[in-house]
């Protein structure tokens, strides 16, 4: 099939053999694994999974792409889902999902957080990504690239960013290099919030404005005494502070 690549749904088509080997191979697939495979574009890693699957879930919003999988892949064993991957409700598979895809740049944050809402069913997941943002999922505090996503997915996710991938492997070539991360929910939360919203609002407001201090981030949450309470400097800066830090600031501001 010659598809053209699709700019508003953020197409890059993975071509390159060793690179796909390398991702089946770090995700070990096993038959019996509830899989689902987000974008399966035009096969290039549904097909090896499809090898080693009793069966496969793929969520695909591109209909030209359903039509030539409907033809292509009459004989195996795979559901397709005809659904945007922000709209689709994972936890209707069923429990231990496994996702993996090759995500939309455009979009793969918001699928990040979508599949956050659906933790509890899900066992792991691996995804191809713009090498920023996998460098923002596993940032350390204290560095450039760690911020509000850093924060939100370290609290639910044990992240390893597993290994680079250059543009040439991708038809069309993407301006930036890719990176592929494998990203497993916290069995027990290391840290845990009393009340997560309220977590995800001070998170929120610290890196609202990353250069400026705490103390004027937090102005209206966290005052003075909060900040020695905590023991948390407030001329500090968001990116200064780790998961468990933005915890205790959450789970302070309910005793208030």
């Amino acid at each position: 099939m010659k598809h053209i690549a699709k700019k508003r749904f953020g197409q890059n088509f993975l071509t390159d053999q060793s690179v796909i080997s390398s991702l089946v191979e770090a995700i070990s697939p096993k038959p019996d694994d509830l899989m689902v495979e987000i974008g399966p574009g035009l096969g290039a890693l549904t097909k090896p999974l499809l090898q080693k699957l009793n069966r496969l879930h793929v969520v695909e919003v591109d209909r030209d792409i359903i039509a030539w999988m409907q033809k292509e892949y009459v004989k195996n064993n795979i559901t397709i889902h005809n659904s945007d991957a922000l709209k689709f409700d994972f936890s209707s598979l069923g429990g231990a999902i496994r996702v993996v895809g090759n995500l939309p740049y455009n979009i793969s944050t918001p699928i990040l957080f979508h599949l956050l809402d659906n933790v509890k069913v899900i066992t792991d997941m691996h995804f191809m990504l713009q090498k920023e943002v996998v460098e923002r999922m596993v940032a350390a505090p204290s560095t450039a690239a760690y911020g509000r996503l850093s924060v939100m997915l370290q609290y639910r996710l044990q992240m390893e960013y597993l290994f680079t991938v250059p543009p040439e492997a991708f038809e069309p070539a993407p301006k930036v290099e890719s990176a592929f991360v494998r990203c497993v929910p916290h069995t027990t939360l290391p840290y845990t919030a009393n009340d997560e919203a309220l977590f995800a609002q001070v998170v929120t407001a610290a890196f609202g404005q990353r250069r400026k201090t705490l103390r004027n981030t937090l102005k209206g949450l966290l005052d003075d005494h909060g900040f020695t309470t905590l023991n948390i400097d407030s001329q500090l800066r968001a990116e200064n502070l780790s998961v468990a830090d933005f915890v205790a600031i959450a789970n302070h501001l309910i005793t208030l």
